[in-house]
């Protein structure tokens, strides 16, 4: 069955005749996304391979828009389902990322959106635990390998390859799993979206829509901090992100989220932000040099020019950094 008979089979028998289906651009993703014009309004509709035969249950996109929904977060209304095909139309909430505001606004009303996006991760991170799916996954020392092993693979062994030996690779992966053990703090740990960035916060009119949130897995508050201050898509003035980060700081102390000091926060937000800037790298390799995806290349450089920063702020990272200086020199001068 053709993709537009697919979709189509969701709407009111009324409406199949009088839709429009184009293509969305994705983003590093299998899901498949299309918008439907129809003469009552536009929808998204998202074929994902991964809920084809699945209860609706155990679909990790529907169990934790419900947890986020449940706890205010504004996420796209699930209009229909079929999980035979999986297939999903959901409420429009427009083309406007937080992305495209970036270079928009002056430098206070940028924060205060930024505060306001902050506001929307610490409820996030304020839902408790109740046995649910997203609850039984965490950043756990084998997830964090798992994404420096990419990075290794794809970048240093795959578009890289070359720059390091393979002594040095092993050496390199030595200091990962050092690094990996600091992170993993599961008395620290909360709710994380996993991947709360600035492309996956959409502006409905003027209300952040928090899209692309089922892989959501406990592990430290600071891995969704670094997702949204030190994002590969985006330049945020660097004063502007040493304020943010006291701010979210403040406001998860102020929910009793936390049991550390401003100071362990911000060492802890240094070890995660080289994880997370590390697995990103290896995201972007794999899409230029396996999916064939270029438009991933110009977020490599930027990502790369984050790194120096914390390799001299934290010594636990300067082994690693001595590692990666090779690739770092590429694109820092």
């Amino acid at each position: 069955m053709e993709t537009h008979q697919l979709i189509a089979r969701l709407l009111p028998e009324e409406e199949r005749k009088e839709i429009e289906i184009t293509r969305i651009k994705g983003d590093a993703s299998n899901r498949q996304y299309f918008r439907l014009f129809r003469p009552s309004g536009t929808l998204v509709a998202c074929i994902d391979p991964a809920f084809r035969g699945k209860p609706h249950q155990a679909y990790p996109f529907l169990a934790v828009g419900r947890l986020l929904a449940g706890a205010g977060v504004r996420v796209p209304e699930v209009v229909a389902v079929d999980s035979r095909d999986g297939l999903l139309l959901l409420e429009d909430c427009g083309d406007r990322m937080l992305q495209d505001e970036v270079e928009t606004l002056g430098t206070d009303a940028l924060a205060a959106r930024y505060r306001q996006v902050i506001d929307i991760l610490v409820r996030i991170q304020a839902i408790a635990p109740d046995g649910s799916q997203p609850f039984s996954l965490s950043f756990d020392h084998e997830k964090l390998m798992f994404e420096f092993d990419f990075f290794i693979r794809h970048a240093l062994q795959g578009l890289f390859a070359g720059l390091l030996d393979e002594a040095s690779i092993l050496r390199l992966r030595e200091e990962f799993e050092a690094i990996s053990s600091l992170l993993v703090r599961p008395e620290h740990f909360v709710l994380n979206h996993r991947d709360f960035h600035s492309r996956n916060i959409m502006l409905f009119g003027d209300e952040p829509v928090v899209i692309d949130f089922q892989d959501a897995r406990l592990g430290l508050p600071q891995y969704d901090a670094v997702s949204l201050l030190r994002d590969s898509y985006v330049h945020l003035d660097p004063s502007m992100v040493e304020t943010l980060k006291q701010y979210h700081f403040g406001e998860l102390e102020k929910r009793g989220l936390l049991s550390m000091g401003l100071e362990e926060y911000l060492r802890y937000f240094d070890l995660m932000a080289f994880q997370r800037n590390v697995k990103a790298l290896g995201t972007f390799c794999y899409q230029v040099s396996v999916v064939g995806n270029a438009t991933f290349e110009r977020s490599i450089a930027p990502t790369v020019a984050f790194l120096p920063g914390y390799i001299e702020a934290r010594p636990e990272l300067s082994a690693a950094g001595r590692l990666l200086d090779p690739l770092i020199s590429r694109f820092v001068r």
